[in-house]
């Protein structure tokens, strides 16, 4: 009882240090939300060129804020504290039951379209040779709210036949390169994250070539979406709907490694809603963790 309430205390603190979106009328500047993936640098140097993009689109000043974790940006966004976000299918979910966000782009990629994977990987010299030999390990994932570090890892390792708790030990470790970096130094027997983030750590050499190699691929994942807050003034939707989806900026869309954003709509993740359903049939406190 007193770690949830601590949870949420810190959440709330968390939500309360970003900044005041405007609650009506055009706002004095676009700020834009955005999940820690990675360190919050990081993020924030991966979106530069889109953050001068949209200012120079809009014709107004562009702020970029990296939530504490997930749930601190989804937060925000619901209580109007900032813009627009960019959330993954399962903080889009879960923030969605309580607010009337709007999806409106995302983005979409040579060969596989709107779609991308997580991995799980385990050391170069680990003896597992499937997901099934993962049974009574210790397995690393990313924030808990994250649909390619902590979801669909989960759902495969369901399919698998393993559930945290009774077949594997979950280990929170909030970050995608937090995750690789535990698996490569042989803290943790495997861990899940994305597959484009792995393979930038891996480009990048943030983690040794060699250290690690990928155990399982997920199947297709719909991809994240830039959603709107509630209240945004339809004028200034529609003038943010038009520079994403007319972008043409290479460096603006080389973090998402797209070739341009397309038109999201709510049932876009209903898949993921799907693989949510499996994860909490077999743990029905598997949201517990989120909240």
């Amino acid at each position: 009882m007193l770690s949830s309430m601590l949870k949420r205390l810190c959440l709330l603190i968390a939500v309360s240090s970003l900044p005041f979106a405007q609650a009506g009328g055009p706002p004095s500047k676009l700020v834009v939300g955005l999940l820690p993936g990675e360190s919050a640098p990081t993020v924030m140097r991966l979106n530069e060129p889109l953050r001068a993009y949209l200012e120079k689109q809009l014709g107004m000043p562009v702020e970029l804020v990296v939530g504490a974790n997930y749930a601190a940006t989804g937060e925000a966004l619901r209580f109007g504290r900032i813009d627009i976000a960019y959330l993954g299918p399962v903080t889009y979910i879960l923030q969605a039951k309580r607010a009337k966000l709007e999806p409106f782009a995302r983005p979409s990629h040579d060969a596989v379209g709107p779609t991308f994977q997580a991995v799980i990987i385990v050391p170069a010299d680990s003896r597992a040779n499937s997901l099934a030999d993962l049974k009574n390990r210790d397995i690393a994932f990313g924030d808990p709210a994250s649909t390619s570090g902590t979801w669909v890892p989960r759902y495969m390792l369901a399919e698998a036949g393993l559930v945290s708790g009774r077949d594997y030990e979950l280990r929170v470790l909030g970050a995608h390169d937090a995750v690789a970096l535990a698996v490569a130094g042989h803290k943790v027997a495997a861990g899940g994250l994305s597959m484009p983030i792995f393979r930038r750590l891996l480009d990048e050499g943030k983690i040794k070539a060699g250290s690690v190699r990928v155990l399982a691929e997920s199947p297709p994942i719909p991809e994240y979406m830039w959603t709107f807050r509630q209240g945004l003034e339809p004028a200034v939707k529609e003038k943010i709907r038009r520079a994403f989806i007319n972008i043409d900026d290479p460096d603006a869309l080389k973090v998402f490694r797209a070739r341009s954003f397309i038109a999201a709509e709510d049932s876009d993740v209903d898949l993921v809603r799907h693989w949510i359903d499996v994860i909490s049939r077999e743990r029905p406190d598997a949201l517990d963790i989120v909240r």
